[in-house]
């Protein structure tokens, strides 16, 4: 029969003094005590951690190997232990690809959505994309003027891995002469060989075509020819221009968009056959920053008022700087923020194809002068970082650099042909631009054909159920597409909370590490509702917390003291909550009970009408808020989840002071304020 408890013996585990305690399962028991009095200890450093090494022990030698041996922890001995899980706070993923959206897999069921039930529309014109018969692509391709050259290629490797010798060889039995690897044309009789770990792509040339009066049977035939060998794709090649994609499936009869087959990895900003091309699916950009280039604008450009450009061990920059403004009578002793805009345009943007007499004296005295043309500060600072090798200069240049929005896909991370696909008229980017509560109405409204509706179905059922688990844990808040690395310790534990309450597990040991941090007292309940939950399908929830409505929620509470450091590490109380609040010694319990309370102070500090004052805040989701912070008092910001405490602070107050006080390297476009 199986055990209806844990029992520990003699744990002493970082500052625990020999504790044995019984915990009981299936319980939402509460560990709780003061800082530092050992309750991580005990929850992770013991249990977890035993939990851990016997699962790593029950697999094979040869997996062990790769996850390297686990200590055993400090206890004598642990029995009726269940696997365990940790759900803490130091996982948090930076990787700039990882979103709400993929740690939840809410995104992957989306990619899904919009592969089977999206609807293609041409960007341009706004029509949806519907297959193209051999005549319509004849008739497109013939809109060319005379003597326009071009090839008809049919796709046979598309993004595939491997050396591919079959199909050359298959090729060269079919009789064709040209092919074309990798964009770079080669003939089908040399000998090719390829990578076999690297993605290829490979056209045969069906045809060599000029557009002329009577090719419209021999195009025909060329591309029914090439539409076989492609599987229902051609590419047109037309010399010195760019490429027609025509498909028997998805394409504009008005300007021939087209768009591949729709599959779910062409929504994916983490594959080259959806990311955008120009930001490789990161919505962003590092680009050079003029307030970054140029911090104080009240300097001259004699004190140096390019940042950049400052002469540090060389005088090349600032002898540059002095000829371009010798050329154009610029003064270089007029701060910059008075000089007219077509002489800083001239410093900032380039001098054109106007030349300049540069007059350069190196570090040995020896004189060169030339005639160039300027580049501009803002190009020449891009353009190094670009070209160096150096790290050193990487690093030095990115100080005048910050991400932006990237301006071929605006942010949303993936190319044109994923963005023309619309379900209820909007593309999958707009949908995870939606916060958790708008996107489960947007789910619950969805209006699909019939047939759709049985497509979608469970797909449908996995989005919404994942989304109302984030908005039970109090993530109504957030966006799908919020990058993980901004989220606080406490939200991307919850998110790790909503995942696993998704995976619906049964007897499991859950350890959690204070999940109510970061809550509004609004949203405890439904934490609280949540942990419930888990308990109900069979699991133990052993939770570290200092929450007063989590520990009255709790089956259990176990508080750990009396003290901390080495005046804790000892069991001071056990049992239900209403057992621990009758219990003289525990600290915790006199708090619970109402016996201890913090005093409300009788007189509050006064302030000295001194304050900082932030003016139309407008970062995030602050709406042009105005506040001011009394100076010498400490200030509390406090309000719901989500409602803008830590972007006031953080993102506004701290980054203006540090850019004012200590001319920390902030871009102002961060700063609105």
């Amino acid at each position: 029969m199986p055990s209806k408890s844990i029992q520990i013996q003699g744990a002493r585990a970082h500052n625990l003094k020999n504790v044995d305690v019984t915990i009981p399962k299936n319980n939402l028991v509460v560990l709780t005590g003061l800082s530092g009095s050992g309750k991580s200890s005990l929850a992770f450093d013991t249990i977890y951690a035993e939990g851990q090494r016997r699962y790593v022990e029950s697999l094979s030698a040869y997996a062990r190997q790769f996850l390297g041996q686990m200590d055993k922890p400090d206890v004598d001995a642990i029995e009726g232990l269940s696997p365990a899980i940790s759900i803490d706070q130091k996982t948090t993923s930076k990787n700039p690809r990882s979103t709400v959206g993929t740690v939840t897999e809410i995104y992957d069921y989306l990619r899904l959505l919009y592969a089977r039930v999206g609807h293609p529309t041409c960007p341009k014109h706004g029509i949806e994309i519907s297959s193209q018969t051999v005549q319509q692509m004849v008739d497109r391709i013939l809109e060319y003027p005379e003597r326009t050259k071009l090839q008809i290629l049919a796709p046979v490797v598309s993004g595939r891995k491997g050396e591919h010798v079959k199909v050359f060889e298959k090729l060269r039995q079919e009789g064709y002469v040209r092919i074309r690897v990798d964009k770079e044309m080669r003939e089908v009789s040399e000998e090719i060989k390829l990578e076999k770990n690297k993605k290829h792509s490979i056209e045969v040339v069906v045809d060599r075509i000029v557009v002329k009066e009577g090719i419209t049977g021999r195009l025909s035939d060329s591309i029914e020819t090439a539409l076989t060998l492609g599987e229902g794709k051609i590419i047109v090649d037309v010399i010195g221009e760019e490429e027609l994609m025509f498909s028997e499936n998805h394409a504009c009869p008005i300007c021939g968009f087209s768009i591949d087959e729709l599959e779910p990895r062409l929504f994916s900003f983490n594959s080259p056959f959806g990311a955008c091309p120009t930001c490789d699916g990161l919505g962003t950009n590092l680009e050079v920053d003029l307030d970054l280039v140029i911090p104080d604008w009240d300097k001259t450009l004699n004190e140096h008022a390019i940042a950049p450009w400052e002469p540090i061990s060389s005088q090349y920059y600032p002898q540059l700087l002095q000829s371009v403004c010798n050329h154009f009578n610029i003064n270089m002793d007029t701060p910059v923020k008075d000089l007219p805009k077509e002489e800083m345009d001239k410093i900032l943007y380039g001098s054109g194809n106007e030349k300049i007499h540069f007059h350069y004296v190196n570090d040995f005295g020896k004189v060169r002068d030339n005639r160039v043309a300027f580049e501009g500060v803002l190009a020449n600072v891009a353009r190094r970082y670009r070209e160096t090798s150096s790290d050193f200069i990487r690093e030095t240049l990115e100080k005048y650099m910050a991400q932006k929005h990237c301006p071929a896909c605006k942010g949303y991370r993936l190319k044109e042909e994923a963005l023309a696909v619309l379900v209820n008229g909007l593309h999958i980017s707009k949908v995870t631009d939606f916060s958790i509560v708008e996107a489960q109405d947007f789910f619950e409204h969805l209006e699909l054909s019939e047939k759709e509706e049985k497509i979608a179905q469970m797909i449908l059922k996995e989005i919404c159920n994942r989304l109302e688990f984030l908005n039970n844990v109090g993530l109504d808040y957030l966006t799908l597409s919020r990058a993980a690395g901004t989220l606080s310790g406490g939200e991307a534990q919850r998110i790790r909370l909503a995942t696993q309450i998704g995976s619906a597990l049964t007897g499991v040991l859950y350890v959690l590490d204070e999940p109510s941090i970061g809550l509004h007292q609004r949203d405890n309940d439904r934490l609280i509702e949540t942990l419930k939950r888990m308990r109900d399908l069979d699991n133990t929830l052993i939770v570290v917390e200092h929450d007063e409505d989590t520990m009255l929620a709790a089956d259990w509470l176990i508080d750990i003291g009396p003290g901390a450091g080495e005046h804790g590490g000892q069991i001071v109380a056990s049992g239900t909550p209403t057992e621990v609040m009758k219990d003289e010694r525990s600290l915790t319990g006199q708090y619970l009970s109402g016996d201890k309370f913090i005093q409300l102070p009788s007189q509050r500090r006064k302030s000295d009408k001194r304050h900082i004052e932030v003016v139309r805040a407008e970062e995030n989701n602050l709406k042009k808020v105005n506040a001011k912070f009394p100076i010498g008092l400490m200030t509390v910001v406090t309000g719901v989840s989500g409602s803008g405490k830590s972007t006031l602070v953080n993102e506004i107050l701290y980054k203006s002071l540090a850019k004012e006080l200590y001319r920390a390297n902030i871009s102002q476009e961060s700063i609105k304020r």
